[in-house]
């Protein structure tokens, strides 16, 4: 079985508590795809190798990348931790021959997100930051109760508690993440007819 034997590759990449994010990841990604009506096996595959390049050293990350021409830019030069999402879509192509592009992208961008990211995407760059073995803050446990009535709107509400621990630790903050924030935004707003704030209409900051 594949999943035995990715679960047994593992195994011997990562240390228990990251295997036990990686198996809660996996199951809140099904049944967040179940929720939504989405590919369940899609989720599964994600969730399940989201992380397979998590503790590959550095020096691993960067190798990998510019090898396959991945366009670097200075912020994950400066931190390749940042690279294991798009490296462990390799992997998963490479090591395991996953060759469908929405579970590939779903694992590409777990980590910032990317705007205009597909559903599948959407839920597990969720499940990634909401599955139970991240804890229970009052903030988690306010976004695991609504996770399931806004698709959009927990990934905005989801980078704004992300942000905000970036912020919080002085963490230099990758572009992206901001961008997949104010797009996840206007999404949900839209979706609820409302009109995105006043501060993302840039006509209204002109002189007249």
């Amino acid at each position: 079985m594949e999943r035995d034997r990715i679960l047994a590759w593992l195994a011997d990449q990562v240390p228990p508590a990251r295997l036990r994010h990686i198996l809660g990841v996996e199951q809140l990604a099904q049944d967040l795809a179940a929720h939504y009506q989405l590919n369940v096996v899609q989720a599964q595959k994600a969730g399940l190798m989201h992380d397979l390049a998590k503790y590959f050293p550095p020096s691993r990350l960067l190798a990998i990348a510019q090898q396959a021409g991945v366009e670097i830019d200075d912020i994950c030069h400066t931190t390749p931790h940042l690279l294991h999402a798009e490296v462990s879509a390799m992997i998963a192509r490479d090591e395991f021959g996953e060759t469908d592009p929405e579970v590939l992208s779903a694992i590409r961008h777990h980590t910032l997100g990317q705007p205009e990211m597909s559903p599948l995407s959407c839920v597990l760059f969720i499940a990634d930051a909401l599955e139970p073995s991240r804890g229970n803050s009052e903030e988690l446990v306010k976004l695991r109760h609504t996770m399931k009535e806004d698709l959009y709107g927990t990934v905005w509400k989801t980078s704004d508690y992300g942000l905000q621990y970036l912020l919080n630790k002085r963490c230099i903050i990758h572009p992206r993440t901001i961008l997949t924030r104010n797009w996840a935004m206007q999404q949900s707003l839209k979706s609820h007819g409302v009109h995105p704030p006043e501060s993302l209409r840039p006509s209204l900051h002109e002189k007249t």
